[in-house]
């Protein structure tokens, strides 16, 4: 695994021209520009990367990032926070990669003493994991590009005491116009989204009919093979609760059919349902419904 603890670092590796400014880097990847890739890579930056890339291989191997297979034929916009792991693998054993497109670097010492080194981390994107990138129409990609070539510009300029509020500005635009395309990208991806759905409600049933209690939702992510924030931003969207209020609504409609349809005890549908207390299980029913579970079953009679 190669580290990239500074910019220059990682420009002097690409074999790109020094940066005007330290801290802050954009620069265009141009359709030419090859990267000779081996079977598998890993790599991890000390600072922001935003990559809004176009990627083709005259071979077509299929590029996997994790177990997940990446469609490169679109406009894709990616994010990368300080200390991320990236990986990347092929199926073949050598090919060579063509791309296209934008990058911009950004140390977190750049953002020093600002709003934004605090609210950066607020947008959950940069939790996503790489093959949960977002897709850009034509107008979004150019919407994009038009903000990136203009931190270039001021980049380039001579700094001065205004260079780095202005900066900072225009990539707060650009993270909350990538914010709003994520929010589309949630609604409009519609039947990939709803065999999102689908897949979970299958996993909380077993799971919660094998009796192993509450899943985590890193266990939940893990098993539909996303990242925990991308699966909450999703499902907020889609049903208005994250991850963790979806499976405790799961396991509260377990537990009503439990107590309506059947004579168990309330702790026996607690050892049941996972729960080794029954005070754990009777809390959380009431937190949710403000019934206790017996008063719940009573309202049935």
């Amino acid at each position: 695994m190669k580290r990239f603890n500074t910019i220059g670092e990682f420009l002097q590796f690409r074999q790109l021209p020094k940066p005007e400014h330290p801290l802050i880097y954009v620069f265009k990847v141009e359709p030419v520009e090859c990267a000779r890739i081996e079977a598998s890579q890993s790599w991890v930056y000390d600072f922001y990367a935003v990559g809004l890339k176009r990627v083709s291989n005259s071979h077509n191997a299929k590029l996997k990032y994790g177990q997940q297979q990446y469609d490169f034929d679109s406009g894709i916009m990616s994010f990368v926070a300080p200390g991320q792991v990236l990986s990347l693998s092929l199926d073949n054993q050598v090919q060579t990669i063509k791309q296209s497109g934008w990058m911009m670097l950004i140390h977190p010492d750049f953002l020093w003493n600002t709003p934004l080194a605090q609210m950066i981390r607020k947008y959950d994107f940069w939790d996503y994991s790489v093959h949960e990138a977002l897709f850009l129409s034509e107008k979004e990609e150019a919407t994009l590009v038009h903000i990136l070539q203009t931190i270039q510009q001021e980049c380039q300029l001579n700094i001065d005491k205004f260079t780095k509020s202005i900066i900072i500005s225009h990539i707060e635009t650009l993270l909350n116009y990538a914010d709003r395309f994520y929010h589309r990208q949630f609604i409009t991806r519609e039947k990939t989204n709803h065999q999102v759905l689908e897949r979970l409600e299958k996993l909380l049933d077993e799971y919660f009919d094998s009796g192993k209690g509450l899943p985590t939702v890193g266990y939940v992510a893990q098993s539909l093979n996303l990242s925990p924030k991308y699966l909450s931003s999703l499902l907020k969207v889609l049903t208005g609760q994250n991850t963790q209020q979806h499976i405790h609504e799961k396991l509260i409609e377990k537990a009503k059919v439990k107590l309506s349809t059947t004579d168990l005890s309330v702790s026996e549908i607690a050892y049941a349902l996972g729960f080794e207390h029954i005070q754990s299980f009777s809390k959380l029913f009431k937190n949710k419904t403000r019934l206790s579970p017996v008063e719940f079953r009573r309202s049935f009679n």
